[in-house]
């Protein structure tokens, strides 16, 4: 719902400037839960995680398009530059973050970026990938007319290249609030890349 930043990092008191049809989707739910708890109907935190992966978790930037393929032996296909810094929260760390929101009365009526790893850039998240397995990850990039013409034909490629904004600038989630308030429960990356390549592995 923050839109693009032209690479700022992304804070909770970013205004609401979406300019694709999810993110204004996302902003309106946000601002009707928040109205809800100002009028006392309902208690409501928000945490927003960044782009997630990890076991069990396919329809993601990191989920089915990747990690079979790396299993396989293929290249996987990447949007965007990767080269840019891009955070990525796994998907554990997302689950407990939310049980802690949930169960704080410090955290109702405001919004929380969830911790995430450090962040990294796709490629390098790739190549820690890459370390799991024991061989490197080939990569390839998509550009961005050539998902905007397959969106004409598929509905799920549309969805895709509408969010492609996010891997043309770097991407980076600050969670510094809610590791100031919280702690910081975010499981190092390649830990967390471990767990999700060994879950793959079994599932394909």
């Amino acid at each position: 719902m923050y839109g693009a930043t032209g690479g700022k990092p992304l804070v909770e008191t970013l205004p609401d400037a979406a300019q694709t049809r999810k993110g204004k989707v996302r902003a309106a739910m946000a601002e009707a839960l928040l109205a809800a708890h100002r009028q006392g109907k309902v208690q409501v935190a928000i945490g927003r995680a960044a782009d997630f992966y990890g076991p069990r978790v396919r329809t993601s930037a990191m989920g089915e398009r990747i990690f079979p393929a790396v299993l396989a032996g293929k290249a996987v296909q990447l949007m965007g530059n990767p080269d840019l810094p891009h955070t990525y929260t796994y998907m554990p760390d997302i689950g407990k973050a939310l049980v802690i929101l949930g169960e704080n009365e410090a955290a109702l009526g405001q919004v929380w970026h969830i911790p995430s790893a450090a962040t990294v850039t796709s490629r390098q998240f790739l190549e820690l990938v890459g370390e799991a397995i024991g061989e490197p990850v080939k990569i390839q990039t998509v550009p961005k007319l050539l998902l905007q013409l397959l969106g004409l034909f598929n509905a799920t490629i549309r969805e895709v290249a509408e969010m492609v904004y996010q891997f043309e600038e770097p991407f980076v989630v600050d969670g510094s609030k809610y590791t100031q308030t919280f702690g910081n429960q975010a499981t190092p990356l390649p830990a967390a890349i471990q767990a999700t390549v060994a879950w793959w592995r079994q599932s394909i």
